[in-house]
């Protein structure tokens, strides 16, 4: 096979995959092209050409019909005895309705529609001066075929054909007619044959149904479905295809019956069109068994020499390519390369596979290096935020130490809020320099509090008060009188709040003007921070709440940063249960940024200073070890706590304070981490041990942040984890706590 193959230079993967489909093409396009398509045209025009004849033949022969009945009306008119007495008149008329079949009434019709005589008795008195044939008859003094009635003498479904009697002078004197039964008129095209489900009717000129095959007495007096009427009304009168009520599509033709002088009745004989393509669709059938003859075929080939050909060697391919990205780079296909194309491929999977071999053994080498690099960035981090942390609890606790100690004094309490706010901003950026990654994989967590969003709006201006100084801008605090609730993060709040007023600042011109205002709605807080700065083009506006997105850089914005802030706000407030977008009107018209938070209904939390003057009326005295190598913190909480009314022991190292822990007996430590001689772990294990601190409250108060960090603190012993410095409200509710242990 391999041989002859050579011999008819069928090397290529493209002239074998060409012989495949020339075998299978090959009979679809000759049983297709000579045989269904051209057989199926030709039976629908013929069955157009064949029922339009048959349609006009049904036509002609109820036209005959009608011209008899007309003959017979012109012939009673020269019939003295009709205008005669009224017997002699029935007499006459009744013989000639015995005469004459398919016909149930003659009579004679008075100006005034009296029925004068009829050949069928009339009980009581007829009037047929309201039908249209009788004034018809009377206007236009010629022959007219009615449309369909029901007759009121005969009580029979009819068409009443009516001719105008006239006196010597040619004035119509009276109206004589014929009443011809329905079921006799369809008598005379009851010998055309039909194929099954056919439909053949006739309709006057209103669409009524005076004739029908079959049921003719079910249809007679209906009128025909609307598309069928349009289709009849059409002056071309070429075949159409219609869908009939019982849900049949046929093709109709139709037919006027005579000329428009003898009727307005229209003939229609309608075939189904699954009968007309009958033979076509053998013909189909016809290609279905070649496709199958080809598609047998093609199998076969495929099986035969397609294994041999092309499957086994693109097996070795595939087998080849899963082992490479399995992981295996050093597999092999084992292919012999050649000039044809799967000699080649194999070539080129072989060589991919020996690129990435070395390119990934590289990478292994830079990931361990980025490994490393990247325990190293986050041990410097943690030890970066511990050293800077350090610093800031003494200046926390002192903050408010002073603002406990000098509450009498406004300027004091003033600025010792603002010290701790800041301390608490400073806070806020060691824990934003460790949670960078937290950031971006959306992981960041609050701690929830009944919150007061006026004073959410107050500290995040003060925060950034200085920066509006610097670029004398006028800014507008729009908040309302009654507080408004929410249920949040008050640090997360004002770094959201914070970050929209820093946005808006960065990008407002010196001396332009920001408006914040705080409103109410039905079920939410609506803050919306509008300015009148740079604005942002429709893409931006798209992307802006993305990582990393900046507008363009201006000499005019010193104020740098990583484009983090918007992005953390929107992660910040979504975790809020709230919405945050933003608008601008385009470049140079100003940018408006809206934050949307549910409301809350119940009452916010009492301000910090309050808390801590409670928190320390309430407390009972307490026992309390302090351990800190770091003396202004060491020292600054033992004021704190001892303002408190608590008495308090401080220790600098691990081992003073086991000793001091075994005489003093502590009911809570306050143990740092970062100890010179062992670690706050350690301690907390070893004082577990001991009898005097067993049952102690553990507190870590450290300047390590991270969550393996908490997580070893825990297991080593602690009850508690605080990050410094150190939040005094939580710390007085941890004391509560340790004072209602005590009491019971």
């Amino acid at each position: 096979m391999n041989a002859l193959l050579s011999r008819l230079r069928l090397n290529s993967l493209r002239s074998r995959l060409m012989l495949l489909v020339a075998l299978a093409i090959t009979p679809i396009a000759v049983m297709t092209v000579l045989g269904g398509m051209r057989e199926r045209e030709a039976a629908i025009r013929a069955s157009e050409e064949n029922l339009q004849r048959l349609t006009s033949l049904a036509a002609a022969n109820e036209a005959q019909s009608l011209e008899r009945a007309r003959q017979i009306l012109v012939d009673l008119v020269s019939v003295p005895d009709l205008m005669g007495p009224p017997p002699r008149c029935n007499a006459l008329l009744a013989d000639v309705l015995d005469r004459n079949e398919g016909y149930v009434n003659f009579g004679l019709i008075r100006l005034d529609g009296d029925v004068s005589c009829s050949a069928v008795p009339m009980l009581h008195p007829v009037n047929l001066g309201d039908r249209r044939h009788f004034r018809r008859a009377i206007a236009e003094r010629r022959f007219i075929a009615g449309d369909y009635v029901f007759g009121r003498v005969i009580r029979r479904h009819t068409i009443n054909l009516t001719y105008p009697v006239t006196d010597r002078a040619g004035k119509v004197v009276a109206v004589v007619f014929s009443a011809m039964d329905l079921v006799g008129l369809d008598a005379y095209i009851n010998d055309i044959n039909l194929p099954p489900g056919s439909v053949l009717a006739t309709a006057d000129a209103g669409g009524l149904v005076i004739s029908r095959r079959p049921d003719p007495e079910r249809w007679f007096g209906r009128k025909l479905a609307p598309k069928l009427l349009e289709a009849m009304r059409t002056p071309s009168h070429r075949p159409v295809v219609v869908v009939g009520e019982d849900g049949v599509e046929r093709l109709h033709a139709f037919a006027r019956v005579g000329a428009p002088a003898l009727s307005e009745y229209t003939v229609t004989i309608g075939v189904p069109v699954e009968t007309i393509t009958a033979a076509a669709r053998d013909a189909q059938l016809m290609s279905l068994l070649g496709l199958g003859a080809t598609t047998l075929l093609a199998l076969l080939a495929a099986w035969l020499a397609g294994d041999i050909l092309i499957v086994q060697r693109v097996r070795k391919l595939m087998d080849t390519a899963r082992s490479i990205a399995a992981g295996e780079l050093q597999a092999r296909s084992g292919i012999a390369y050649g000039r044809e194309e799967i000699g080649r491929l194999a070539r080129a999977l072989d060589e991919m596979a020996a690129a990435l071999q070395a390119k990934e053994a590289a990478r292994s080498q830079a990931e361990r290096e980025l490994r490393a690099a990247d325990q190293r960035k986050d041990e410097f981090l943690a030890m970066l935020a511990h050293e800077l942390r350090n610093p800031l609890a003494p200046i926390s606790t002192g903050a408010h130490l002073l603002k406990l100690l000098h509450s009498d004094n406004a300027q004091i309490t003033q600025t010792c809020a603002i010290i701790a706010r800041q301390v608490e901003h400073m806070t806020s950026l060691v824990d934003d320099l460790l949670d960078v990654s937290r950031v971006t994989r959306g992981l960041v967590s609050i701690s929830t509090q009944v919150l007061d969003l006026r004073q959410v709006v107050e500290d995040a201006a003060e925060q950034i008060r200085p920066l509006i100084t610097a670029r004398r801008h006028k800014v507008v605090l729009d908040l309302p009188d009654s507080p408004a609730t929410v249920r949040g993060d008050h640090k997360r709040l004002v770094q959201v709040v914070a970050n929209l007023l820093g946005n808006a600042t960065k990008y407002t011109p010196e001396g332009g003007h920001i408006h914040l205002q705080l409103r109410a709605g039905e079920q939410e807080y609506v803050l919306e921070v509008a300015d009148d700065g740079i604005g942002m083009e429709p893409g931006l506006v798209a992307r802006v709440f993305e990582l990393f997105t900046q507008a363009e850089r201006t000499p005019d914005r010193a104020q740098g940063g990583l484009g983090l802030g918007l992005a953390l706000a929107r992660s910040l407030v979504e975790l809020h249960g709230g919405a945050v977008d933003a608008s601008s009107p385009g470049l140079g018209q100003g940018s408006t940024f809206t934050v949307r938070l549910p409301r809350y209904a119940q009452p916010a939390e009492m301000p910090i200073d309050v808390a801590i003057r409670e928190a320390a009326l309430v407390t009972s005295p307490l026992r309390v070890l302090v351990v800190d190598d770091n003396l202004d913190a060491a020292h600054t909480l033992n004021l704190y706590l001892a303002a408190a009314g608590h008495r308090v022991e401080i220790a600098y190292n691990g081992h003073d304070a086991l000793k001091l822990a075994a005489v003093f007996a502590p009911q809570v430590c306050l143990l740092d981490i970062g100890l010179p001689d062992m670690d706050g772990n350690e301690l907390a294990r070893r004082l577990r041990r001991e009898p005097a601190t067993a049952n102690a409250m553990l507190v870590a108060a450290t300047g390590y942040g991270r969550q393996q960090d908490r997580e070893a603190a825990i297991e080593a012993g602690f009850d508690h984890y605080m990050v410094k410095p150190v939040n005094t409200v939580q710390l007085g509710e941890l004391l509560a706590q340790a004072a209602g242990g005590a009491t019971r």
